[in-house]
């Protein structure tokens, strides 16, 4: 294999390579930026997971508490949510 060949095939194989990387990139939801630094792409769906995910945390340190606290305060909580209907 001569010099010029050699040369030839390492670029091609790089520009593939180059190619294949940012196919699979764009799939993963990444792009680059002018600085040439991937940036993930913002989901649609991702600002309402994290809110589900946050009602989700709330609701489950609401059942902790009531799970780990003394039957008589849990009474007395429930009481005062009746008395506010």
């Amino acid at each position: 294999m001569d010099p010029f060949s050699m040369v030839v095939a390492i670029v091609l194989i790089t520009a593939v390579a180059g190619v294949i990387r940012a196919r699979y990139k764009a799939q993963a939801g990444y792009i680059e930026d002018e600085n040439g630094k991937s940036v993930r792409l913002q989901d649609p769906d991702a600002e309402r997971l994290r809110e589900e995910m946050k009602y989700l945390k709330e609701r489950v340190a609401v059942l902790e508490r009531i799970a780990t606290d003394k039957s008589n305060r849990l009474e007395s909580e429930i009481e005062a949510l009746r008395d506010e209907r």
